[in-house]
């Protein structure tokens, strides 16, 4: 079968035209912006499928340059090393605090349901954990960092077996979120006002305190650059000295933990942080390294754990709809606030902050606003989530090893 070979260049220029031809779909398929499936998904996957086609029929196959793609893990994980503040969290008050918990706890439960049911349906355990937080809390941007991982450790299929269940539970969130905030309004007897519903502007506000406006654009872009540079660096330099001691880590997570180090002290010492320039950095990088994750996606290889992929996540939307009305309705208070926040964290535990959003719109312009829900949910999606989900994520395959 002939092997078409792509340097540097060539990989990174495919991606581009990847990326805007998923972004041209996307604007013109009204279900994909509906259930906000990223661009570098829908390019990344008409790519593969082309791939599965030259497989099947033996016409040719792909080669790509992948130290770059490595190196894009790297810049994404710094930044979310960056966005972990703990001054933040203390600022968002307890709400914040108590939903963050929430959120810890159910990474927790579908990691260990995850590997349990794999293990018992005959699969490799971490196709489980692909089938767990990886892909439901994290969605498509941690599967594509995790899957190949998964795969180095042995579970054949991960990549697209993760993919494939960050799609599900983009839809499964959507679902499930009204049905739920519907059965708690009902079943406790709550009411919301009934005037037009908040927006998540608190929440923008408080993140934004982080990332205050800075004089000259090029100098602020710089300073990120910089500083994500360092932390790299010294991340890597962490790894390698605890490789030595016998402690193994992976690459990814040094930086994160570097930054994370990084970001404390400065807030400690009052600095300014080019916040706005980590978001737009850590974007870039995701969804470059995204497309270039999926364009090398073997579909083929899915095959072999469609079944027990089905059956998992079955049970974990089960879970997620049963731990909203449950624990997250109680948890944050059990008031009409909480049952907005538990409709929302059917899209957030299942699928991304966006679809939580979408939820608790939908809930509060039939029910009224809840500012608590607009404000907790934002903050925990965008600052401090990802941050846990991958050292949790990072303790469960070092177990399965």
């Amino acid at each position: 079968m002939p092997v078409i070979q792509l340097d540097i260049a060539q990989t990174v220029a495919v991606a581009a035209v990847l990326l805007a031809l998923g972004e041209y779909i996307k604007k013109r398929v009204p279900l994909f912006s509906r259930y906000f499936i990223p661009s570098p998904i829908i390019g990344g996957l008409l790519f593969s499928i082309v791939a599965l086609i030259g497989h099947q029929w033996g016409l040719f196959s792909f080669q790509f340059y992948e130290n770059f793609r490595s190196f894009l893990l790297l810049v994404f994980f710094t930044t979310i090393g960056f966005s972990a503040s703990f001054e933040l969290l203390k600022k968002g008050g307890v709400g914040v605090a108590l939903f963050l918990f929430c959120a810890v706890l159910l990474v927790c439960i579908q990691n260990a349901v995850g590997t349990a049911l794999a293990q018992a349906l005959g699969a490799h355990p971490l196709i489980g954990l692909a089938a767990g937080s990886i892909s439901l809390t994290g969605g498509h941007g941690t599967s594509a960092a995790f899957g190949p991982l998964l795969e180095q450790a042995g579970a054949l299929g991960a990549l697209p077996a993760a993919i494939a269940a960050s799609t599900y539970g983009l839809v499964a969130g959507c679902v499930i979120g009204g049905p739920v905030g519907t059965l708690l309004l009902r079943r406790h007897g709550l009411q919301g006002p009934r005037h037009a519903p908040a927006e998540d502007a608190p929440a923008q506000a408080l993140i934004e305190t982080a990332a205050p406006a800075q004089g000259d654009a090029d100098d602020t872009i710089l300073r990120a650059v910089i500083l994500l540079m360092v932390a790299i660096g010294l991340g890597t330099l962490l790894v390698n000295w605890l490789k030595a001691l016998g402690l193994t880590l992976p690459a990814y997570l040094g930086p994160m933990l570097m930054a994370a180090l990084m970001r404390n002290l400065i807030d400690w010492r009052n600095w300014q942080l080019p916040g706005r320039q980590f978001e737009v950095v850590g974007n870039v990088s995701l969804a470059f390294f995204l497309t270039m994750a999926l364009m090398s996606m073997k579909l083929w290889e899915l095959a072999a754990v469609a079944g027990p992929l089905l059956v998992i996540l079955l049970v974990q939307t089960a879970i997620m709809f049963a731990f909203a009305y449950f624990v997250t309705f109680r948890v944050m208070g059990r008031d009409y606030d909480a049952a907005v926040i538990a409709a929302g964290h059917c899209g957030f535990g299942l699928g991304a902050t966006p679809n939580a959003m979408a939820n608790m719109q939908a809930f509060a312009r039939a029910n009224g606003p809840s500012f608590k829900a607009f404000f907790v949910i934002p903050l925990v999606g965008s600052l401090f989530i990802d941050f846990f989900n991958a050292v949790i994520i990072t303790s469960f395959m070092g177990f399965l090893k």
